[in-house]
Order: C-alpha cells, then sequence, then structure tokens
C-alpha cells in the first residue's frame, strides 16, 4: 500500500522536532554542553522551525496530535484524516528517540555510571528524562519528595493545559489569513520561537510537553530501554493526565481562542 505524502512528512517532521529537542535534552544532560532551560529552549524551537519549513507544503506540518484534533474540531481539516496523521507523529518521535539513543547511548551509560544511577530503579527519572517528561523538570537528577512538593499533578495539568492553548492560539493566529501579520515566509520561524518561549517559562514546571506524541513514543521507547515501568511510575498518572490529555484540552482551547479572535 503506498501511504500519502502527507503521512510521510508528518513522520519526518514530527522526527526531526523530537530529535532536535530530545536531542538537545541529552546533550544538556549527560555532557552539561547546554546550560540553562533557554540553551535546550531554543534548539526545540529551531527544531519546531525546520520541521515545518520541510513539511507544511504538504500536510500542514501539524506535528503534534494535540494540534491535529484542534485543527479537526475547529477547521475544515477532515477528521477521517486524524487517525492517520496521530499515528504518523507517534511513529516519527519513536524513530527519533531510536536515533538519539543510537547517538547518544554511550554518554548515557556512562552518565548513570558516574552517578550511581541504576536504570529502572527508583530515582532513573534523572537519565529517563532524555526521553519522556517529568513534573517538576528533574534537571538530570532524582526526584526528591522535597522537589515533588513544588509541583502539584493539578498544578502540572494546568500548565501543560495553558502552554499548549498558548502554542495553538499562536498558530492559529499566525496562519490566519485575517491576520496581517501573517501568514507568511516567516510563519515557521514565528511558531518556533513561541515554542521557544514557551519552553523557558514552562520547561522547570513540567518539562513543556505541549505534545502527546513527543512525550508518549519516546516514553514507551525508554522503557523498552531499560527504564521500564519506572518510565511511567514517576509521576503517578501523569504520565496520561498531563503530558496526554491536558495538552489535547490546551490545543483545543486554543484553537477556538484563535478562530474566534482571527475569524
Amino acid at each position: 500500500m503506498r501511504l500519502p505524502r502527507w503521512f510521510y512528512s508528518e513522520l519526518l517532521g514530527t522526527f526531526l522536532l523530537v530529535f532536535f529537542g530530545c536531542g538537545s535534552v541529552a546533550v544538556a544532560v549527560t555532557m552539561g554542553s547546554l546550560v540553562g532551560v533557554f540553551q535546550v529552549a531554543i534548539v526545540w524551537g529551531l527544531g519546531l522551525s525546520v520541521a515545518i519549513f520541510l513539511t507544511a507544503r504538504h500536510s500542514g506540518a501539524h506535528l503534534n496530535p494535540a494540534i491535529t484534533l484542534a485543527f479537526a474540531v475547529w477547521t475544515d481539516f477532515p477528521m477521517r484524516r486524524v487517525a492517520g496523521y496521530v499515528a504518523a507523529q507517534f511513529l516519527g518521535a519513536f524513530l527519533a528517540a531510536l536515533a538519539v539513543y543510537l547517538v547518544f547511548g554511550g554518554a548515557i551509560t556512562a552518565f548513570e555510571s558516574a552517578h550511581g544511577i541504576q536504570r529502572g530503579a527508583l530515582g532513573s527519572e534523572a537519565s529517563a528524562m532524555i526521553f519522556g517528561e517529568y513534573f517538576p523538570n528533574p534537571g538530570g537528577t532524582a526526584l526528591s519528595e522535597k522537589s515533588r512538593v513544588m509541583v502539584s499533578m493539578p498544578r502540572a495539568f494546568f500548565a501543560e493545559a495553558l502552554g499548549t492553548a498558548l502554542l495553538a492560539l499562536a498558530i492559529f493566529g499566525y496562519i490566519a489569513r485575517q491576520n496581517d501579520a501573517g501568514p507568511s515566509r516567516g510563519t515557521p520561524l514565528a511558531i518556533g520561537l513561541t515554542l521557544t518561549a514557551l519552553i523557558c517559562l514552562f520547561g522547570p514546571v513540567t518539562m513543556a510537553g505541549f505534545n502527546p506524541a513527543r512525550d508518549l513514543a519516546p516514553r514507551f521507547f525508554s522503557m523498552l530501554m531499560g527504564w521500564g515501568t519506572q518510565a511511567f511510575t514517576v509521576n503517578g498518572t501523569g504520565w496520561l493526565t498531563v503530558y496526554i490529555l491536558a495538552p489535547c484540552v490546551g490545543a483545543l482551547a486554543g484553537g477556538y481562542a484563535g478562530k474566534r479572535l482571527f475569524e
């Protein structure tokens, strides 16, 4: 069966986004080459811009199941394509996680050895964060009870929903023909910079996922690579509520606001 071009575009675009992003986290955690949230955030943002520049013509460059859902609900994007888009996004994110591991696997192992981290045991979120997301941001160390108090699950849910809502609002605004400022050739860069700014704000709280495929596919990959169920139990059901449901709720809210504002 020959797959449509939009499928390959979504797969490639999501692969690029997650490879740039998770790669930057790997470099920051294991090598200390990127210091501070901005240096990681700008790589995520530029990765998103590159992905949009390359794939927008054929698929619209959703690269995010939550954004695809918002387009299906609030625009004329065909609902019958949602499942295909989501499948392509998850596959692209999974392959990106594999690529990150093939490049940085040695550095990850050395980091774990140097810090006494037993992969799959309590505290191994210090290295698992290269793939999945946790709250609060582990920052390359094990989460303590003191740090967990800083960000409760409801607070994390709100942060992910709000961040995704602002991202969706920006996307709907940037591509609205009723908006004199867009769309233009600079729109992919504007969206990437928006993501950069949002990660700078929300990254220390929840690692700023805003994208179910970006979180779940690499998280599942990390489970297969030795982190086991620890990848899904660090924050209880947070992997589902905070990193899958909250972005979908936020994208629907932000898409609605953008549609009302610009149409």
